[in-house]
C-alpha cells in the first residue's frame, strides 16, 4: 500500500467508463476511496456503485458536483466533454482531476485554468505517466548528468482501435483522431524531458471521416534537442521510448507510458542501470495522491505538470492538428 502524508479527500467519479474502473482500483491500493459516482444513465452509475460499494449514486452530473460529500471530482468521460464538465464541477466548488487530453482545444483548457484560479481550486490533468515511479527515477538520472547532454527523445503510442466511422474515435465532432487520444502521451513526454518546443513539423494521414489515423511529429526544443513521436490508431507498434544523450541513453520498455522497466545504456553498450517496476496496480494512484498533496499544501497546482503547461501542450496539439489539416466543427472559423 502507498502511504501519503496528505489527508484523504472524498472523491467523486464523473463518468463510470472503462478508465474509471482502473482509477478506483488503483486509488484503493493507496488507501483512498470514492464516495460518489455520477452518470447521465443512472443505471450505469448504480451498477458501477454496486460493483465498488460506492455509497452515493447520481443520475446526473449536476447532482454529482452538488453532492456535499464530494471534495474532488475525477472526470473520466471522453475529452470533448471535459471542458463543460470541469467548469460545472469548479463552479460547484469542487477540485477536478481531468482525464487526458485535458480538453478539445487550448482555448477550452485556458478557460478551465482561469476558472479554477478564480475559484481557488485545483484543476489538474490526469497525465498519470508523469507521476509514475519510473519517470521519477528517469528525471533523477538525467539531472545527475548520466546521459550527458540529452539530444533526442523518441516515443510512439500506437493501438488498433475501432475503424467504424461512427465510433467516437473517428468522429470529428467528438474530437476523434489518433493525435488527441494517443499522441498526447508522447507529446507530453517530450515536453517533460526537453521542455516547450520552439518549432514543430508534422505529417499525418486522415481517415474517411477527416479524423487523423496516423500522425508523425518532429519538434525542436530550446537546447537544440529534437523529439519524434508517432501516434496511430489503425496499427499497433512497439510502444517504447528512448532518451538519447551524448554519454548514454535510456531505453524504456513496452508500454513506456505505463509502470514499466527501463535500462540505462552507456556509449559502449554496457547496461549501467536496470530498473524494474514493482508497483501494485496500473499506477493511477500516484496522480491522485499528488492531487491531494497539492490541495493540502495550498499550491493548488501540479509540480510535475502545472496547469499552464497543460494549456501550452494543448496549444502544441492545436498546432499539430493545423499542420495535418484537422479542424473540429466546434471550432470557430477564422
Amino acid at each position: 500500500m502507498i502511504a501519503s502524508a496528505s489527508p484523504s479527500l472524498r472523491w467523486g467519479i464523473l463518468g463510470p467508463g472503462g478508465i474509471a474502473h482502473a482509477f478506483i482500483r488503483d486509488i484503493r491500493l493507496a488507501g483512498r476511496d470514492v464516495v460518489a459516482v455520477g452518470s447521465r444513465d443512472r443505471e450505469k452509475a448504480a451498477a458501477f456503485a454496486e460493483q465498488y460499494a460506492i455509497p452515493h449514486v447520481h443520475g446526473s452530473y449536476e447532482d454529482l458536483v452538488a453532492d456535499p460529500e464530494v471534495d474532488i471530482v475525477y472526470i473520466a468521460t471522453p475529452h470533448p466533454f471535459h471542458h463543460a464538465q470541469a467548469l460545472l464541477a469548479l463552479n460547484a466548488g469542487k477540485h477536478v482531476l481531468v482525464e487526458k487530453p485535458f480538453t478539445l482545444t487550448a482555448a477550452e483548457a485556458a478557460e478551465v485554468r482561469d476558472v479554477a484560479a478564480e475559484r481557488g481550486l485545483l484543476a489538474m490533468e490526469a497525465m498519470w505517466t508523469r507521476y509514475l515511479p519510473h519517470m521519477a527515477r528517469i528525471r533523477e538520472i538525467i539531472a545527475a548528468g548520466t546521459l550527458g547532454e540529452v539530444r533526442a527523445v523518441m516515443a510512439d503510442h500506437t493501438q488498433l482501435l475501432p475503424s467504424d466511422p461512427t465510433h467516437r474515435l473517428n468522429a470529428l465532432e467528438l474530437g476523434g483522431g489518433a493525435l488527441l487520444d494517443l499522441g498526447v502521451y508522447p507529446v507530453s513526454f517530450a515536453w517533460d524531458i526537453l521542455g516547450e518546443p520552439i518549432s514543430i513539423a508534422a505529417s499525418g494521414r486522415l481517415g474517411e471521416t477527416g479524423a487523423d489515423t496516423e500522425v508523425a511529429t518532429i519538434m525542436v526544443h530550446p537546447s537544440g534537442a529534437v523529439s519524434t513521436s508517432l501516434s496511430a490508431s489503425r496499427a499497433s507498434g512497439p510502444n517504447v521510448a528512448h532518451i538519447i544523450g551524448t554519454e548514454g541513453r535510456i531505453d524504456i520498455d513496452r508500454v513506456w507510458y505505463n509502470a514499466t522497466s527501463f535500462r540505462v545504456i552507456g556509449p559502449d553498450g554496457t547496461v549501467i542501470e536496470e530498473y524494474r517496476s514493482e508497483i501494485s496496480g496500473r499506477g493511477m494512484q500516484f496522480q491522485a495522491l499528488a492531487a491531494e498533496a497539492y490541495i493540502a499544501d495550498g499550491t493548488l497546482d501540479s509540480a510535475l505538470l502545472p496547469i499552464d503547461e497543460t494549456v501550452a501542450i494543448m496549444e502544441t496539439l492545436d498546432e499539430i492538428r493545423g499542420l495535418i489539416g484537422v479542424r473540429y466543427p466546434s471550432e470557430e472559423e477564422d
